[in-house]
């Protein structure tokens, strides 16, 4: 058991949350009951991951995807309000951590890909340090980090292939880093991975030959809130359970 705001600064810290700029707000986002004895973790902050942990009895929930983002417009209608309903009506804090879990070295969803990629890490890229970079144990073909991605992740990704060329150097950033391509291979990899493809990056791929997989934003983020979850459960003596909720994106 431990108290929600000595979870909130222990969590706050070792994921370093300050350092970020981030699209919205890092740590407790909806305050409940007081002690935690049950943690949830999920992908996103979601109806259905609510209504799921209620159900299980939580005393927290903590997520990737929060529910509070820049831009929002602020009133309490809709979606929101149900969302709002029942982690006030069950008491639930709601915990959520976006850029700081993707940063992690250990317990983050870049470190936590790397791992089931069998990926060795050798440096980082991109704003903010948020790309990884890493070898396989040896070279891989496009077709082989295709099918790896796949038996790893439950889905098949959508590939550009590039040049074809042996894939030695990985670049990687879970969810919508599509934008981080461009320094991905400016880092020297023969290929990136993150979870979503956008319009230019097909061409940079072929004009590059650097291949470019995109291979679902939820696939993606699915094992850091997991890991932390399991890592926080340990550490603060917590019943712990992650509630994966299926989404197509």
């Amino acid at each position: 058991m431990i108290h929600r705001d000595e979870f909130g600064a222990q969590v706050h810290a070792l994921l370093e949350a300050d350092r970020f700029r981030d699209y919205g707000p890092n740590g407790l986002q909806v305050e409940g009951r007081p002690e935690i004895r049950k943690l949830v973790s999920g992908v996103t902050a979601s109806l259905a991951l609510i209504e799921a942990a209620a159900r299980e009895g939580a005393d927290a929930i903590l997520v990737h995807h929060g529910l509070f983002w820049r831009g929002q417009d602020g009133r309490v209608t809709g979606w929101m309000k149900r969302r709002l309903q029942v982690l006030l009506g069950h008491e639930i804090n709601l915990y959520a951590y976006h850029l700081p879990l993707d940063a992690h070295p250990q317990w983050g969803n870049n470190a936590q890909l790397g791992l089931k990629l069998k990926l060795s890490v050798q440096g980082r890229f991109g704003e903010q340090d948020l790309g990884f970079l890493g070898v396989p144990a040896q070279p891989l073909t496009v077709a082989a980090l295709s099918a790896l991605l796949q038996y790893r992740l439950g889905r098949a990704p959508v590939v550009v292939e590039g040049d074809g060329r042996p894939i030695r150097r990985v670049a990687w950033c879970t969810g919508g880093a599509q934008g981080y391509f461009e320094a991905a291979i400016a880092a020297g990899a023969d290929a990136f991975l993150t979870g979503e493809i956008s319009e230019p990056q097909a061409h940079y791929a072929r004009e590059t030959g650097v291949a470019y997989f995109a291979c679902g934003h939820h696939a993606t983020e699915r094992f850091g809130a997991a890991a932390l979850g399991s890592h926080l459960a340990e550490r603060f003596g917590l019943e712990h359970q992650f509630i994966d909720i299926d989404n197509p994106a």
